[in-house]
């Protein structure tokens, strides 16, 4: 798929930081802070799908949820469509919201067991004061069938459907207010695999139709390939490496994005066992308390003096029409590392 170069950015994020307070004692005082995001930057163009990975703990939900305004930043800048929304009223971010959507990872959880489906997209076309009641109903027969439903269902509850069908649901929710970006948090994790692929396949569908731009949130690096034109790699609250997804997939920087390429499974058994595995020692460290320096040191392969007291700085390695941005002091070291006789990246 094309990158939407030439189009300008839609989201611009500056160097997003947000600290969740950690209290103790009777009086409640704070004693530290759980440094979920640590000044992130990002920039989505229009058109594009950027794709956001890093395990549990990174911080991309939190980065979803603060980007929208669901949480409330420490600090930095969320630019949409020109609009500072982190310093937004909140009557002009109820005129802003319509425009940015999220479809959430939880199809059972996201929706109100005591509400139809229909309902449940008709909800959000009343809170934006949008049509009148027959053109609601009008426009949820569309967005059924937009998103593969017969309108026929619309009058069932969410404990009537499968997981796939819920996850349309919350798709065609969040499509109900016509809006130019969607954030897909983690969207097909709670599904069947054989389901996963019909939802993305969705997703890239709608983009095309529909002239959306995403931020496709996940853990699952293969997929996110699939369907990203760039990808971001998170880990424990920063950035560690951004590029295109053919640029990241195939020639990684970071010994991090190294070790999330040679946990995806190859379906080719001889290939397989040829791999070289890296597997990543202890757990992530505690973001209330993070390791100074690299923030990965203390679980790399290539880590150095250097990496225990300087913190990396973004740097480009990539050229000036594929940039490649990474935060690794030896990154010539990760990529001269892909010729070592033995395939990592499947």
């Amino acid at each position: 798929m094309s990158a939407a170069d030439g189009n300008g950015a839609l989201l611009e994020v500056r160097d997003l930081v947000k600290h969740f307070p950690v209290r103790r004692g009777l009086l409640r005082r704070q004693v530290g802070a759980v440094q979920a995001l640590d000044g992130i930057s990002l920039e989505i163009r229009r058109g594009e799908t950027l794709g956001l990975v890093g395990e549990s703990g990174s911080g991309k939900s939190t980065a979803a949820r603060t980007i929208l305004r669901l949480l409330e930043a420490t600090s930095g800048q969320v630019v949409f469509d020109g609009e500072d929304i982190t310093a937004a009223s909140k009557h002009a971010l109820r005129g802003i919201r319509p425009r940015m959507q999220m479809v959430f990872q939880d199809p059972y959880a996201s929706l109100n067991p005591r509400k139809t489906a229909g309902s449940t997209v008709i909800e959000a076309l009343e809170v934006n004061r949008i049509g009148t009641a027959s053109d609601r109903r009008r426009r949820v027969d569309e967005l059924f069938e937009l998103v593969g439903l017969s309108p026929r269902l619309r009058n069932r509850y969410p404990h009537e459907f499968s997981g796939g069908q819920r996850q349309r649901i919350g798709i065609a929710r969040a499509l109900a207010t016509e809006p130019r970006f969607v954030i897909a948090d983690e969207a097909i994790s709670a599904l069947d695999v054989s389901i996963q692929a019909q939802i993305v396949n969705l997703l890239d569908d709608l983009k095309q139709q529909l002239e959306l731009t995403y931020l496709f949130i996940s853990h699952d690096v293969s997929m996110v390939r699939h369907i990203s034109d760039r990808i971001a790699v998170l880990y424990l609250g920063k950035v560690a490496e951004l590029g295109t997804s053919r640029d990241v997939w195939e020639r990684p920087l970071h010994p991090y994005t190294l070790a999330l390429l040679s946990a995806v499974p190859v379906p080719d058994p001889v290939r397989e066992s040829q791999r070289e595995r890296i597997v990543l020692p202890g757990d992530p460290p505690d973001p209330a308390d993070p390791p100074s320096g690299c923030r990965f040191h203390t679980r790399c392969a290539f880590a150095t003096d250097i990496c225990h007291t300087d913190e990396p700085t973004l740097r480009d390695l990539g050229t000036p029409q594929a940039p490649h941005i990474v935060a690794c002091h030896h990154a010539e070291r990760v990529r001269g590392s892909h010729g070592n006789g033995k395939e990592i990246i499947p």
